[in-house]
């Protein structure tokens, strides 16, 4: 069962800093469960840190997790257009993604069969014209958040394929609204890929994607999803 929604005294908190000296504060947590709420997480474990300034960075895997994004696979049942259109993802070496019948049917559920499809047929004659990434641009965001099951190694999540937050953009902004700090959702791997999914509107997005590609908050069972980033004064925000 999830930790109680009480206040803590202390949150243990890792100081990080980047090539620049910005520093980035790892806010430890319990293990997350769909009855926690994001925001009372950001309440119990960061807000008594938080400065003018700073930037609150959510991983967007344990994020959905709050929202029961979590699919265990022994409830899940790929129909035929799942079982057929996962074979011809391409490999790539950060991870299995959409190649796998599972993820795939949680690509379908999220974007719905015949856009899949669509992305698919359309993706594939565009590869063979050289050009990459289209399917995930086609079917949408949705689709590119999806993480196969084994992503995570946090029990009981190792056996679930975890589809991407609900509403990102509208979520920074209501979190922005209540702590009255900036926000980003982040998805962020080992080998130097790093998205802003989501962030509030005086984020430099791809100054943030820079200042958070070696993965500081950790791709295993480190259970920091809150990173607080002292961007004061750096390009990190927009005036």
């Amino acid at each position: 069962m999830p930790a109680p929604l009480t206040p803590v005294t202390h949150t243990p908190l890792t100081l990080r800093r980047d090539r620049e000296g910005i520093p980035r504060i790892l806010v430890k947590t319990h293990t997350l469960f769909p009855e926690d709420e994001i925001g009372e997480v950001v309440e119990r474990y960061a807000a008594r840190y938080l400065k003018p300034g700073d930037i609150v960075v959510l991983a967007e895997s344990p994020l959905a997790i709050t929202q029961g994004r979590a699919i265990p696979v022994n409830q899940m049942h790929p129909r035929l257009s799942a079982r057929i259109l996962w074979r011809f993802v391409r490999k790539v070496p950060y991870g299995v993604g959409l190649r796998n019948p599972f993820s795939m049917e949680a690509a379908i559920e999220e974007c719905g069969v015949l856009r899949v499809w669509f992305a698919a047929i359309l993706g594939g004659f565009l590869r063979m014209l050289g050009r990459r990434g289209d399917f995930y641009r086609i079917a949408g965001i949705q689709a590119r958040m999806i993480d196969a099951v084994g992503t995570s190694p946090v029990k009981p999540y190792d056996e679930c394929v975890l589809k991407g937050p609900k509403d990102p953009q509208g979520l920074v902004i209501d979190l922005k609204n209540r702590f009255g700090t900036e926000f980003a959702i982040m998805d962020i791997n080992d080998i130097g890929g790093s998205w802003a999914v989501a962030a509030t509107s005086r984020i430099n997005r791809a100054a943030l994607e820079d200042l958070m590609r070696d993965n500081p908050m950790g791709q295993g069972t480190q259970l920091t999803p809150i990173t607080i980033v002292r961007a004061r004064g750096t390009e990190l925000l927009l005036d």
